[in-house]
């Protein structure tokens, strides 16, 4: 099944909002940047959960993470685990 990334992104960013301490801020392509507490340990807790680069901490940008994104089955797992990371 395809998908309009545009869409998705829509809406996964939409998802990601609902997550306490993570604010999705504008972005362009196929990325979304997110605003968080501690980037790096929540970038590394949930890279050893899920794929290695999954989160990753843009250089330069303090309090920032940035997501690809991707399928909605893939993104809604990546969802999940960031709600758990954080919580």
């Amino acid at each position: 099944m395809t998908y309009e990334v545009r869409d998705e992104k829509d809406r996964f960013s939409s998802r990601l909002a609902t997550i306490p301490g993570v604010r999705p801020l504008p972005s362009v392509g196929d990325w979304i940047l997110l605003e968080v507490d501690r980037p790096s340990e929540l970038a590394r807790r949930v890279n050893r959960r899920l794929t290695p680069g999954s989160v990753s901490v843009p250089r330069g940008m303090e309090g920032k993470v940035r997501v690809h994104v991707r399928d909605p089955k893939i993104n809604e797992v990546l969802l999940n685990t960031l709600r758990d990371v954080v919580a």
